[in-house]
């Protein structure tokens, strides 16, 4: 007699335990989910907290780590269940060159992307906001943009200094490259004097980030996904510079 190859009725009840198992997890470990929807399979990322570099945070500081992210980032973009990412933001900034790599990971992926900044995509979380195919803004949004800052022990000599500014000039870059904003727009706001009382820098909010160019609509989650959504059906497609605004 030859026995059924079929799942018998406990262990397809096993299998699904164990797929909402692994997913439950994934969302504690990472701030990730992965949902079905009738356009194809949507990866949602959170991106929260500090994003920590090199050296670790304390326990008591929600981080997004980069070396969970990059890998992941590259998993997505070759993965053929992955229709698209959805990517939510409230971060208070951190490593700059860890929130750069992040970025341009972002900013390298062929299928549809999309971030939507929730509370606050500051500092380094700028150029992640704007990394994303399409950037929303919900109007609560708020952004802030100030020039690069180091903490530690910094060496007071010329080479110091040309180091902050070719740093600087790598942000500033990435963010003109990849959003409606000039760099010359996005460097005033870096150097204003009047937004911050302890700082130069400027802190923008949802409408008048999308009016200044830098984000590209305003709008929240079913915006991000209506979006998301209609961009799916065109397949992968190649990732051009935005023009920047004049």
């Amino acid at each position: 007699m030859t026995k059924s190859t079929k799942p018998t009725q406990a262990g397809q009840a096993d299998q699904t335990a164990g797929t909402q198992k692994e997913a439950a997890q994934s969302i504690l470990d990472f701030g990730s989910a992965m949902t079905a929807t009738p356009y194809g399979n949507i990866y949602c990322l959170t991106i929260i907290g500090q994003i920590e570099g090199h050296m670790a945070a304390d326990d008591r500081t929600k981080t997004t780590k980069y070396e969970h992210v990059l890998p992941l980032l590259a998993k997505l973009e070759e993965s053929g269940e992955i229709a698209g990412v959805l990517f939510l933001l409230n971060t208070v900034g951190g490593d700059v060159e860890a929130g750069l790599a992040i970025a341009e990971l972002i900013a390298g992926m062929t299928k549809p992307t999309v971030s939507i900044v929730l509370g606050g995509s500051h500092s380094i979380g700028v150029p992640l906001a704007v990394a994303a195919r399409r950037s929303f803004a919900v109007p609560s949004a708020a952004m802030t943009i100030h020039p690069v800052r180091m903490s530690g022990t910094v060496i007071a000599a010329p080479q110091t200094y040309s180091y902050f500014q070719r740093l600087q000039d790598r942000i500033v870059a990435f963010v003109a490259g990849h959003s409606h904003i000039s760099a010359g727009d996005f460097q005033n706001l870096m150097l204003q004097k009047d937004d911050m009382a302890a700082d130069v820098g400027s802190v923008v909010y949802g409408e008048e980030a999308v009016r200044l160019g830098l984000i590209d609509e305003v709008g929240g989650l079913s915006d991000g996904l209506r979006w998301l959504y209609g961009e799916i059906g065109g397949g992968k497609k190649p990732r051009g510079r935005r023009s920047a605004a004049k």
